[in-house]
């Protein structure tokens, strides 16, 4: 197995667009369309840079691949394994499988055996052989994502190992029984540091391969894909639907509009007619005067003032005089509810103030249960003694300036 810097011709330090730039060369050197001759080693080499470039490329996972590169180079075979557990770095690259199919060298054959083993492994410590809990299958590429996809990674992010790790023991307390109790302990202690160190370490292990799985997992990123169909798809939705009621909004605001507009087009078509004919009615009165004036034959009983003028002009005037009686009625109620709520405000404000406490209260219920406290009450009956007293004292006074 190569490292992941040596298949892109890097350095150890190599910088995102450094990483970028060497990626883009491999891949168009060794794309498959571009090597008809040698097809399958283009695409064996051309997975290898597509397989380093995902690494390096995400900051968790090139962390974790520089802090244990050499275990994952040596397949992590050396004294940190004697406990014969399953080799998890060799399952680090996508170069352990082979395809997405649901044969044995496939993606989901080669990690579900694996997960399988690592289940039997913790097993052989559990302490509740008889539970009726089953680990989460991997399941195959036909599996469906909220019976067995979601399941397993959800059991398998939060891996806790069984195993004990008491091979890691620095000291055999069996053997050491002569030693003081207080040293004991101490000896106890170290192994426990040791044997918590290895489960954690194990645990991470795990659940990093778990997290570099799922990233591959092609059912993972179908579902990420349907949910952000559905994501925009909501989007659009509110979208729309917000549109809908700013519509309605600008609907209702233009009626509300129209219809004012309206009721002042009325009032001043109604002036306009008015000075009309109060202008017409000027210039007939001042003809009839100059022509009495003129002629002195003319009948005194004779009315010179046209009677359709007069009747228009009436017709008018009580129109107008209708509109500012309704007007006025209508701002005569409307003064007279403000009244009686200003007097209603000024009644319940009286309501939440207690004169004994001296205090303001927000509401009916606040101030009927300040009634009922002991301290109120107190208070009430000193103010009524204090009261007593001057009613008393006045009325002395008033016996003493009689006398």
């Amino acid at each position: 197995m190569k490292c992941h810097y040596e298949v892109l011709g890097v350095p150890l330090n190599a910088s995102e667009d450094d990483l970028k730039k060497s990626y883009r060369k491999l891949a168009l050197k060794w794309h498959p369309d571009k090597n008809l001759e040698n097809s399958d080693q283009a695409k064996k080499e051309f997975q290898f840079i597509q397989a380093a470039y995902e690494v390096l490329s995400d900051p968790q996972e090139r962390a974790w691949y520089d802090k244990h590169r050499d275990a994952i180079l040596l397949g992590a075979k050396g004294a940190e394994y004697q406990e014969n557990a399953v080799n998890l770095f060799e399952y680090f690259t996508s170069a352990c499988y082979s395809g997405y199919g649901d044969d044995e060298e496939s993606f989901y054959g080669v990690y579900g055996e694996l997960f399988n083993r690592i289940a039997a492994e913790d097993m052989e410590f559990s302490q509740d052989q008889d539970s009726d809990f089953e680990i989460p299958d991997f399941g195959d590429s036909t599996s469906n994502y909220s019976e067995v996809v979601r399941p397993f990674y959800a059991y398998w992010s939060a891996y806790c190992t069984l195993r004990p790790y008491s091979w890691l023991d620095k000291y055999n307390i069996d053997t050491l029984k002569e030693v003081p109790r207080r040293v004991q302990r101490l000896m106890e202690k170290d192994n426990k540091k040791l044997r918590d160190a290895g489960r954690k370490q194990r645990n991470e292990e795990v659940r990093a391969l778990v997290n570099f799985v799922r990233k591959r997992d092609p059912r993972v990123k179908a579902y990420i894909k349907l949910l952000e169909e559905k994501t925009a798809q909501n989007a659009l939705k509110t979208k729309l639907q917000q549109e809908r009621h700013r519509e309605k909004r600008r609907q209702l605001l233009n009626e509300t509009t129209s219809t004012t507009s309206f009721g002042f087009t009325e009032m001043s078509d109604l002036e306009k007619q008015l000075r009309d004919i109060e202008a017409q009615y000027a210039s007939s009165v001042e003809t009839s005067d100059c022509g009495s004036d003129s002629e002195s034959g003319v009948d005194e009983n004779e009315d010179d003032t046209p009677k359709e003028y007069e009747e228009t002009a009436y017709q008018s005037n009580e129109k107008l005089e209708q509109k500012g009686n309704e007007e006025c009625v209508s701002k005569e109620e409307n003064l007279e509810n403000i009244t009686i709520d200003s007097e209603n405000s000024d009644e319940d404000l009286l309501d939440l103030y207690c004169p004994a406490c001296k205090k303001n209260f927000k509401t009916v219920k606040s101030r009927e249960s300040h009634d009922r406290s002991k301290k109120h009450q107190s208070k009430v009956r000193a103010l009524r003694k204090v009261m007593l007293e001057d009613e008393s004292g006045d009325g002395e006074e008033s016996d003493d300036d009689i006398g």
